[in-house]
């Protein structure tokens, strides 16, 4: 199998993430692109046809796309129960809510990489914040338990959220006020999963 990638995607962070966890790591190639949302790389074009990243080429059938979609392929190939059906819909939605952080702060960075600065809109890129910050105060309020709970994909989802947002988005001190999370997420950051998938 060969991965489309490249290392900043939060959302290919995630699916790596999911592989070491998985153990299918050794299995898979890593195919380094650079693409945007404006050139897209020919290689993600050819293996999704919407020119995002990551997408999983696969020897015994089409590629797949969509981290989510991705990360249950690979959770169904190894058998790791990551998405355990006692507790489906509570890790599909944090899964959901990771995502739309990751979604949020793509967003805000796309406005001031890819817009002529006299386009850009701080209004825009504050009510995407907003999101992420609304999501964010759910899971310090909401979601702690289940985070602090047995290894799953909402898990993972969040973790790597939070790293996008160090990454990114530092100076917004997401982590004032939501102590919880601060603290899950430094004990989550430090598996060597986290640790192998950081981006410079």
């Amino acid at each position: 199998m060969k991965l489309i990638h490249s290392p900043a995607s939060p959302f290919v962070r995630k699916t790596v993430v999911t592989l070491h966890e998985t153990g299918l790591f050794p299995q898979v190639e890593l195919v380094n692109v650079t693409t945007t949302p404006l050139a897209t790389a020919p290689e993600v074009a050819a293996a999704n046809p919407m020119g995002k990243i990551p997408a999983l080429v696969r020897d015994d059938g089409p590629a797949l796309y969509d981290s989510r979609v991705i990360c249950r392929y690979l959770d169904a190939k190894a058998g790791t129960a990551l998405y355990p059906e006692s507790r489906i819909w509570d890790v599909l939605t944090l899964e959901a809510t990771a995502d739309g952080i990751m979604e949020a702060s793509l967003a805000i960075v796309y406005e001031t990489r890819f817009r002529d600065p006299e386009m850009q809109s701080t209004e825009w890129m504050e009510a995407q914040w907003a999101k992420a910050s609304r999501a964010l105060d759910v899971l310090e309020s909401r979601w702690l338990s289940h985070l602090n709970g047995p290894l799953d994909m909402g898990q993972i989802a969040v973790g790597c959220a939070l790293g996008y947002i160090d990454l990114r988005h530092s100076a917004r001190d997401w982590r004032a006020g939501r102590s919880g999370l601060a603290a899950w997420f430094e004990t989550f950051g430090a598996r060597e999963s986290m640790q192998a998938t950081k981006p410079a």
